[in-house]
């Protein structure tokens, strides 16, 4: 029994007949060809999005609602769509674009298949409203399974055809149970509608979510080209950007014409960004991609990735679009020489941009060059004659020897051979620090003089608050730096003292201090891009309204701000003549003071700065006005902490709903709850890029403390009285007596 078993394993199942081959029904091909063409959410924006383009339209508008399965609405002012063409327009193959396979050679269209609106009405529901120009009124007509439902209507209509794509993917559950995160659903539409926006410069794009007032995406259509990058990936990218070209005109080679703009050496992102374009159609290309990230390899940190924009230009013979379902990949002639072409010119403006590259150092402090360097060789009758001072354990000050900020030998210089020393340098110096410290050299008016004695007679020298009986000039000047111990609140040590210290505050007080003792000797930032002041004011008033500080009994808004611009217009001369801050007669603002070397204020701040000097200032009386003018300066240079969250710790939270609700507000804890519960790793709904951003700049912030703001209090800072009571500094640790405290145990 068991030898039969085994035999009949071995000769295996019986042979069976080849199954027949049927013919497929018309809807089963139509509904898989439908998932070829719209495979996600934003596969149908794109296909509409470009038949708005191919319709000549200079602007696009597009409404999604729950990442676009619910609904997709795309307008645009178009030429329209002729009435005569409704009943077959969402056929299968049917199109304007071409009419015989030899027009493909010559396609410049978009879109050729005439499959895109098809596709759709197999997995959605369709309506479309459309007029065309001469016309008293539009039709609107509703579509299922490439077919009218109803004859068209007439309706009322403005230039252009609507689009809704209601439901999508409503007949293929599986396909739309694979959409679990409909904020990444969402943003891939962003992306989409960002990478047209930045190269249609010339058309108008705009993207929100249903029900939202406030754009995510929106673009003029009259800027240029930087404006728009400016406008959708962020003032980050735009003010690091390089134009690239390339041509080659040799036909047994390549033929064809570059242009785009990359970053610089000086920006950096965790991803590379890569926007190409190929006779205006939005592809991909990693042959292209992957030899630009071996030029960028050799030149960013690494792990640190770039942005590209490029726009290629080819002869339409040399360019096979039909390779692709979706139209995201094309095949060119001479591909390898055009790529080695663009790699070297990438390769060349970059190796010419490396040359401007950004570093921050520090000076050395004035006179470090006359103390004895510990490196040097003591003589033998120093080393006899002299004796270690042995200090008690209780009184050492200890630092982390792997950090080097702070330790005197950091600060200490080599003497050159000879004992020449450079005198230039040391005078030019000498001379910068007696302009900044007496008043007496940097202005002329009774009442600055007055602000700087203020200042003078107020410095805390001495202090019974502290058991020490040091002052907190005195902690200042002879400080550590430490450490931040959180947003606002950052640690120092003085002898075996451990303070905590307001960095605002004090930051707000020494650009105050500053901007007194440098009136009327500014140096100016200049603005790249002149900043309209009534555009300014108006975003300040929005700020107002969101914090409950303005309401429609104040007057109009626009009226509020035009008052303001016209009073600091009139203030302009005083403005720039003595802090440097220069207003043209259309109303722009050119610069800003510079009120600390290798520091430059927040620009997210800069609208609530305007508002200050046009509602906080005394204009009336000369000493107030100065006041209260060097007040206003002294808070917008203040370190405060980024707009953003802080990533660490609980501002994680932000990030990762930041793209759902698209703003800077906290989510509630109702809303948190329910985004833990669709999302309970929480991991693929971060937003990556603005969580770059925000690491960014915080990690910008602590630098400037560390390395701008502690050495400039040293010098410049005279801290006042009411800052040893205020909470400023709170003494938090002395090691004096933890070791009593340690001997008791």
């Amino acid at each position: 029994m068991a030898m039969t078993m085994e035999l009949d394993a071995l000769e295996g199942p019986p042979a069976r007949e080849p199954p027949p081959i049927r013919r497929l029904e018309e809807s089963v091909v139509n509904r898989i060809a439908a998932g070829e063409v719209i495979q996600r959410p934003f596969s149908a924006v794109k296909e509409l999005v470009e038949n708005s383009i191919d319709a000549g339209s200079t602007s696009i508008s597009v409404v999604i609602k729950d990442g676009g399965l619910k609904l997709i609405h795309v307008s645009d002012n178009g030429h329209g769509i002729r009435h005569e063409d409704l009943p077959i327009l969402c056929e299968r193959h049917t199109t304007s674009k071409l009419s015989s396979y030899e027009d493909l050679q010559t396609i410049s269209s978009l879109g050729f298949r005439g499959e895109a609106l098809a596709s759709m009405t197999f997995v959605a529901h369709v309506t479309v409203t459309t007029i065309t120009e001469g016309q008293t009124h539009g039709y609107r007509v509703s579509y299922k399974e490439g077919v009218m439902e109803q004859e068209p209507r007439p309706c009322a209509a403005v230039k252009g055809t609507q689009i809704m794509v209601e439901n999508l993917f409503y007949n293929v559950a599986a396909r739309r149970k694979s959409f679990k995160n409909l904020s990444d659903e969402y943003a891939r539409i962003l992306d989409v509608i960002g990478r047209y926006a930045i190269h249609k410069i010339n058309v108008s794009f705009s993207c929100k979510k249903h029900g939202d007032s406030r754009a995510d995406i929106h673009t003029t259509g009259v800027g240029s080209r930087t404006d728009a990058i400016r406008s959708v990936y962020g003032p980050a990218v735009a003010r690091e950007l390089v134009e690239v070209t390339a041509s080659d005109n040799e036909p047994s080679h390549s033929v064809f014409k570059m242009e785009g703009f990359i970053s610089s050496a000086n920006y950096s992102a965790k991803k590379t960004t890569m926007v190409l374009f190929i006779n205006d159609r939005l592809v991909e290309c990693t042959a292209l991609k992957r030899a630009i990230e071996v030029v960028y390899s050799a030149i960013l940190p690494k792990a640190s990735k770039p942005f590209i924009y490029m726009s290629i230009l080819l002869p339409p013979e040399h360019v096979d679009v039909n390779v692709h379902p979706t139209k995201r990949e094309v095949s060119l002639l001479n591909q390898e020489s055009v790529v080695d072409n663009i790699q070297n010119a990438v390769e060349a403006k970059l190796m010419q941009s490396n040359t401007t590259r950004t570093y921050y150092v520090q000076k050395t402090l004035p006179g470090a060059s006359q103390v004895i360097n510990s490196e040097e060789e003591e003589s033998p009758s120093q080393k006899l004659g002299t004796k270690s001072q042995k200090v008690p354990v209780h009184k050492m000050v200890r630092t982390d020897s792997s950090n080097p900020a702070g330790r005197i030998h950091a600060f200490l210089q080599k003497k050159p051979v000879g004992g020449q020393e450079s005198q230039g340098d040391l005078a030019v110096m000498r001379c910068a620090v007696r302009q900044r410290r007496n008043p007496k050299e940097t202005a002329d008016l009774t009442s600055i003089q007055q602000l700087v004695n203020a200042i003078d007679c107020n410095t805390h020298s001495g202090l019974t608050y502290h058991q020490n009986g040091a002052g907190l000039l005195d902690i200042i000047k002879q400080c550590t730096y430490v450490g931040m111990a959180d947003d606002i609140l950052a640690l120092l040590q003085y002898k075996t003292q451990l303070y905590l210290i307001n960095v605002v505050k004090l930051s707000r007080e020494l650009m105050y201090q500053q901007a007194v003792r440098r009136f009327a000797h500014f140096n100016a930032i200049q603005l790249s891009n002149p900043a309209p002041v009534f555009e300014l004011l108006m975003i300040a008033l929005d700020e107002e309204e969101q914090a409950g500080l303005w309401q429609e009994s104040d007057g109009p808004k626009d009226e509020i701000a035009k008052l303001n611009m016209q009073l600091l217009e009139k203030k302009a001369e005083l403005l720039a003549e003595y802090f440097g801050i220069r207003i043209d007669k259309q109303g722009n603002l050119h610069s800003l003071p510079l009120v600390l070397d290798q520091y430059t204020p927040d620009m997210d701040r800069l609208p609530r700065f305007v508002w200050t000097l046009a509602n906080d200032v005394d204009w009336d009386e000369e000493k107030e006005c100065f006041e209260s003018l060097a007040a206003s300066v002294g808070d917008f240079y203040a370190l405060h902490p980024p707009l953003l969250p802080n990533p660490s710790g609980e501002g994680l939270k932000f990030y990762q709903i930041s793209k759902e609700k698209c703003s800077i507000e906290q989510p509630t804890a109702n809303e948190q709850q329910n985004i833990d519960q669709e999302n309970p790793a929480n991991e693929t709904n971060i937003d990556q890029e603005l969580l770059a951003e925000a690491e960014t700049g915080w990690a910008q912030r602590e630098w400037t403390i560390q390395h701008v703001l502690f050495p400039s209090m040293k010098l410049f800072l005279k801290p006042p009285n009411h800052m040893a009571n205020d909470g400023t500094f709170v003494q938090v640790a002395c090691l004096e007596k933890l070791f009593k405290i340690f001997e008791r145990c």
